[in-house]
């Protein structure tokens, strides 16, 4: 079990906070508006009214104790950048911050931000995916170049073996696990059988997984 903090309980970050509660873990939620603390005080572990960009008032809080932080100021840029800032010089090890646009998450990766997300527009890819092909249920963008998606195996591969497909020769990409049902394959074999509604999680370059979506 790990400590985070969340600093912004907008849509993204209190969906963020109750998850990571609801998952057994240790939440404190930050926010400087006393109606959206109000309304999620009872699903985390903690939740404090606070300005995020003092960083005598982080102190206080004890921030330099939690494993991880969630900068979800996207709107407030300087805002952002200042509570990324001082999460990072009182030594929170893992900062993962929300940003608007490209300029914003490189001014954040600059002062050291572990990882960048852009909700909106992470988003608007899934749903475009989702729009594209039908076999595509999820659809999660690692950078520009590779992606993770889940694709539901389509009819050509029922009852073929992962090794007779050969997927990574003949499409680029690599099975990372298998879900059938309620039960996940997380170490898939080259002479395991696909079987209707599998669902494989695969990962590779975004132009060998969108060729899976056309051919299938």
């Amino acid at each position: 079990m790990k400590n985070y903090v969340v600093i912004g309980c907008g849509r993204f970050g209190s969906s963020v906070a109750k998850t990571l509660y609801s998952l057994g873990h240790e939440v404190l939620a930050i926010d400087k508006n006393e109606e959206k603390i109000q309304n999620i005080s009872e699903q985390v572990t903690h939740a404090v009214e606070a300005d995020c960009t003092d960083e005598n008032v982080l102190k206080s809080l004890g921030i330099r104790n939690f494993d991880v932080a969630v900068i979800s100021i996207g709107s407030d840029i300087q805002s952002s950048i200042m509570a990324t800032l001082i999460c990072k010089e009182l030594g929170v090890q893992y900062v993962l911050c929300k940003a608007q646009n490209e300029l914003q998450a490189k001014v954040l990766y600059k002062i050291g931000a572990d990882r960048v997300v852009f909700p909106e527009r992470d988003m608007g890819i899934r749903v475009a995916h989702n729009l594209v092909s039908q076999n595509v249920l999820e659809y999660i963008e690692l950078d520009p170049h590779y992606s993770i998606a889940e694709i539901v195996a389509p009819s050509k591969w029922i009852g073929k073996t992962i090794g007779q497909l050969d997927l990574r020769a003949n499409y680029g990409i690599t099975v990372m696990a298998v879900k059938q049902g309620i039960n996940i394959n997380i170490s898939p074999e080259a002479d395991d059988v696909l079987k209707a509604g599998d669902i494989l999680v695969v990962i590779g370059k975004n132009e060998q997984i969108n060729k899976v979506e056309e051919r299938g």
